[in-house]
């Protein structure tokens, strides 16, 4: 069995509790991050503007945008399909609202208990990343 690599890039997008936005696409189970895949001679910040901007109408300035690293991953919605991620964290300072593929979004506790619903990257890799982040920015 050979596994596809998906190479996507995606943020963690901070309201003012504190708060991740998380998002999920039509015809899925998982939230996850918003972002998507990176296209043809993409960068990761390119590859990330271009898809908040379809999904979620947000234009975001680049130096906005702090890498958190790169993490990989089981794809949540694609079998035999693996993530590799660079994630992005920003504050957001404007209203998002769903488009395009995107079905629903929520908020979500950077320390929720419950996280059964959210895809492996999120729960398994990036969640743990950016606690550590948020606690060391607090020192």
């Amino acid at each position: 069995m050979t596994l596809t690599v998906l190479k996507i890039a995606t943020a963690c997008l901070l309201d003012e509790a504190g708060r991740v936005l998380i998002v999920r696409k039509r015809g899925t189970h998982a939230f996850m991050l918003p972002g998507g895949k990176i296209e043809g001679e993409e960068t990761p910040r390119q590859a990330l503007e271009r898809e908040l901007h379809e999904e979620l109408d947000l234009l975001i300035e680049p130096s906005k945008l702090e890498s958190l690293g790169h993490f990989q991953s089981r794809a949540a919605n694609e079998p035999d399909h693996w993530v590799e991620a660079d994630v992005f964290i920003a504050r957001l300072e404007a209203s998002v609202k769903a488009q395009a593929e995107i079905d629903a979004l929520d908020w979500l506790e950077v320390d929720a208990a419950r996280q059964g619903h959210l895809a492996p990257l999120l729960r398994e890799q990036v969640l743990p990343a950016l606690r550590l982040r948020l606690l060391a920015d607090e020192r």
